[in-house]
């Protein structure tokens, strides 16, 4: 509707003053298909320009582009001003990095879906919303087919929700992903994560209770670390999604002193037979490849899984980044005296846990016919 002769899509930010809509902004200044033309945020940025919005607290070394330093910021709330943007031709879906409540979140995407404008989520508010598919393009793009049952179920032309899962979990799941599509399926994993500051958000976590420590609690990040694997290595039965039985999953989740970068200490215990050795593990991970390889995804990272053979790596601020920072970076790999195996694994959290997760997601959806 919206792309013709080869012009980029139009799309706007829900949040887009945030730490994560500042993200997408920033990720999405040179996208090849997607273009920013609509930016939405809290009543008090809105209409205001969009470089007066985030004067003083623009928190990424990337800036935006003048174009969109130039929009009006509308009030989020106002789901009509989208809808009046979608029928100009200047918004076609929107990436939604809302900071309200869960309930607030899940009401406001959902009259944005309602009004024919697909929402792909950062936000928690549906991923437990039976119909929603929880996306890591590389590990469940087939989940995408059940958008039909959801807009049929309620009634939606256009428009529907999907999300992406927390940013704890991404730095081990496609490890895990590789193993079991290889045919060595995990039956438990004890994970120890520690998670970067800026998972928190903006202001986030005091100063004085990071400096020189370690918060051995982050509200929630264990349940979702638990849980949220089950519905990603799901399948889809009778027009909802149903959660996979295994692995059981032990979380322990850590707030530390890094900027940007989530880490995960993984024992991983196999239900079945066992790799043969620890060298068959890494190529695995070494051939892994989801995402169909006759489409060039611009966000996707050309290796999905980087090993490191380092005794001391990876390491946040020398791996965050690896392959656009949205490559999992995989290291220390050896035998577990609990489990079976046991490996590091790290992720940029607000690029592939965040907004650039959201940005691949838009891309596989407009692979599969979902979005123009």
């Amino acid at each position: 509707m919206h792309q013709t002769n080869g012009c980029k899509i139009p799309v706007g930010v829900l949040g887009a003053t945030g730490m994560v809509g500042q993200q997408y902004i920033s990720l999405l200044n040179d996208h090849p298909w997607f273009e920013v033309r609509f930016a939405a945020a809290s009543p008090r940025s809105a209409g205001k320009k969009y470089r007066e919005a985030v004067a003083g607290r623009w928190h990424l070394t990337k800036t935006y582009t003048p174009e969109v330093g130039e929009l009006i910021v509308e009030d989020a709330n106002d789901v009509s001003r989208a809808a009046a943007a979608f029928k100009k031709g200047g918004c076609s879906f929107v990436f939604s990095a809302l900071e309200m409540s869960k309930d607030e979140t899940r009401a406001l995407e959902e009259k944005y879906a309602a009004a024919g404008i697909p929402v792909i989520s950062n936000a928690s508010a549906h991923r437990w919303t039976p119909d929603v598919p929880v996306l890591i393009a590389e590990i469940n793009p087939d989940h995408t087919d059940i958008i039909p049952a959801q807009k049929k179920a309620r009634g939606w032309d256009r428009g529907f929700i999907v999300v992406k899962p927390n940013c704890s979990i991404q730095s081990y799941m496609k490890p895990v992903h590789a193993l079991a599509l290889a045919g060595y399926p995990a039956q438990r994993i004890i994970v120890t994560t520690m998670q970067a500051v800026s998972g928190a958000g903006y202001p986030g976590v005091p100063s004085l209770d990071m400096i020189d420590n370690i918060v051995p609690y982050i509200g929630g990040e264990e349940e979702k670390s638990e849980k949220e694997p089950l519905k990603i290595f799901g399948s889809i039965d009778k027009n909802v999604l149903k959660n996979a039985d295994f692995p059981k999953i032990s979380a322990h989740c850590n707030r530390v002193p890094v900027t940007d970068g989530h880490t995960a200490c993984v024992s991983l215990e196999f239900a079945g037979k066992k790799p043969s050795c620890m060298e068959e593990v890494k190529s695995i991970w070494a051939a892994y490849k989801r995402l169909p390889q006759e489409q060039n995804f611009p966000t996707a990272p050309q290796q999905p899984i980087i090993y490191r053979e380092e005794d001391n790596r990876p390491q946040p601020r020398k791996d965050r980044d690896a392959d656009k920072a949205m490559a999992v970076v995989v290291g220390r790999l050896r035998p577990c005296n609990v489990f079976d195996i046991r490996f590091t694994a790290l992720s940029h959290n607000t690029v592939r846990g965040a907004a650039g997760g959201g940005i691949l997601n838009a891309e596989l959806l407009k692979y599969k016919g979902y979005l123009s």
